[in-house]
Parts: structure tokens; sequence; C-alpha cells
């Protein structure tokens, strides 16, 4: 069975402990380009987490609807807790957080108005 936006895979049941375990922070994109190499269109995205986290580097599939330019100075959430990840020979430190749209394509998730860095999700 092909999943979609409209049908998610069911998950199993996780425990509010489990939750905790997730540091889901806001932060703020900093610089960001196209990541040469990958296999799939991605930018390279530097997120400003605050003096708490301090600045991380994340790779994220978002081309279809941001630019580098739509993408500096916005406030974006990520797990910063996941051990990092190599993609395409870049260090990604950060799971930058987003939805599919109808087409499956990522919206980032951000908070709906200006937020301290380093803010966690409760």
């Amino acid at each position: 069975m092909k999943m979609s936006a409209e049908t998610p895979a069911p998950t199993p049941e996780a425990s509010f402990e489990d939750f905790l375990k997730i540091d889901v922070r806001v932060g703020r994109i900093t610089a960001a380009e196209p990541l040469a190499g990958a296999r799939k269109p991605a930018y390279k995205l530097t997120i400003d987490f605050g003096p708490e986290i301090g600045v991380k580097q994340s790779s994220a599939q978002i081309t279809k609807h941001y630019t580098p330019e739509t993408l500096v100075g916005r406030l974006v959430m990520g797990v910063t807790n996941f051990p990092p990840r190599r993609i395409a020979g870049f260090k990604s430190e950060v799971l930058t957080l987003g939805v599919p749209d109808a087409a499956g394509e990522v919206i980032l998730i951000q908070p709906g108005q200006d937020a301290p860095l380093g803010g966690r999700l409760f």
C-alpha cells in the first residue's frame, strides 16, 4: 500500500517519557545554500539555537517551497539531540522539522510569532 500525505502510516504508542527524550527547539536560520552532491535536492542550513545549544548545521530537502534567500532569518523547529548524520559528505547535526503539503513536499514548522532562540517545545 502506498502512503500519502492523507494516509500517514500508523505509529506505535509512545509514552510521555518518550516524548520528553526528544529535544525540539526554536532556531533561526542564519545561512542557507544548496547541498552539492545530494541524491535529492537539498540545502545546507546553519541554524542558531541560542546560547544553550549554539549554532548547528542541518541538511533539509525543502527546495520546492524555499530558496536560500527566503530561508535566512526564518524561525524553524528542530530536533537537537539526534546523533549527527553524514549526507553527501555534509555533517547534519539537527533534524529540521516540517510537514508534507498535498504533493508530499516539505513545509517547515515554525512558531506563529517571534520566540526566544533555544525555546523548547512542550
